[in-house]
């Protein structure tokens, strides 16, 4: 599904008016939001999907995300995973499951709030209100560009000189933490944490050999070379 206003992209940018995007498999709930939002002023973006709605965020950078946990073609979880790995918009879960087990992996998975459906609209205003006041989305980039090296962190994308790389699930989250802080030193400690979770320490030889793959291939690809550094004894560091 589309924008419920064809125009909110260009309307946004001409404008102060903060969007929203709605993510819900319900027409219904789409349009009783899509009222509420705009009569406080607010551009609806709406989306029947998820794999359509992690798209929209990426490419209409919205305010909030209102997210529905049960979509058709994925879990919401998963939207929200996707989301967060280049993005702190504030979003907002909703679900028909009021248990506490799905409010805890909703909100592990990166979600400011969670709300339970049927809920009541000026509640979930003062909620999103709440976590906006909260939020700070100090350079979220959905793309970054190191000389020939471009990683597209919306579309799990990695290219070299316009030309696709094939990397692992761990090489690409390991690019994907150097990316997300390109121009600095990422510790191994943190890259650990990052890509194998609060065991990571277990896995420090695993990292060795996985960046040693991944500079393997960004130099075969035809990266500049020392654009992946090693910094001895701290991290390492993917310049800009």
């Amino acid at each position: 599904m589309r924008p419920t206003d064809g125009s909110a992209r260009e309307k946004k940018a001409n404008g102060p008016h903060p969007t929203v995007l709605v993510i819900d498999g319900d027409p219904q709930v789409r349009r009783l939001l899509h009222v509420a939002f705009e009569r406080i002023g607010w551009r609806v973006i709406a989306s029947d999907s998820g794999q359509l709605g992690v798209s929209e965020a990426a490419f209409a950078r919205p305010d909030a995300v209102l997210l529905d946990i049960g979509l058709p073609d994925m879990d919401g979880r998963e939207v929200i995973l996707r989301i967060r790995e280049w993005s702190r918009i504030p979003i907002i879960a909703l679900s028909e499951q009021d248990g506490p087990e799905a409010k805890i992996q909703t909100l592990d998975a990166g979600a400011d709030d969670f709300v339970t459906k049927p809920f009541h609209v000026g509640e979930l205003l003062a909620r999103l209100r709440a976590v906006g006041r909260r939020s700070q989305q100090p350079g979220d980039r959905s793309e970054v560009s190191c000389g020939s090296l471009r990683i597209d962190l919306a579309a799990r994308a990695v290219t070299v000189a316009g030309r696709g790389i094939h990397l692992t699930p761990i090489e690409y989250a390991v690019l994907r933490c150097l990316a997300q802080n390109v121009g600095k030193v990422v510790t191994q400690q943190h890259l650990l944490r990052e890509v194998w979770g609060p065991e990571g320490q277990r896995y420090t030889k695993h990292l060795r050999v996985h960046m040693t793959h991944l500079r393997q291939k960004l130099a075969g690809a035809g990266v500049e070379k020392g654009r992946l550094r090693t910094e001895p004894r701290v991290g390492y560091c993917l310049g800009n």
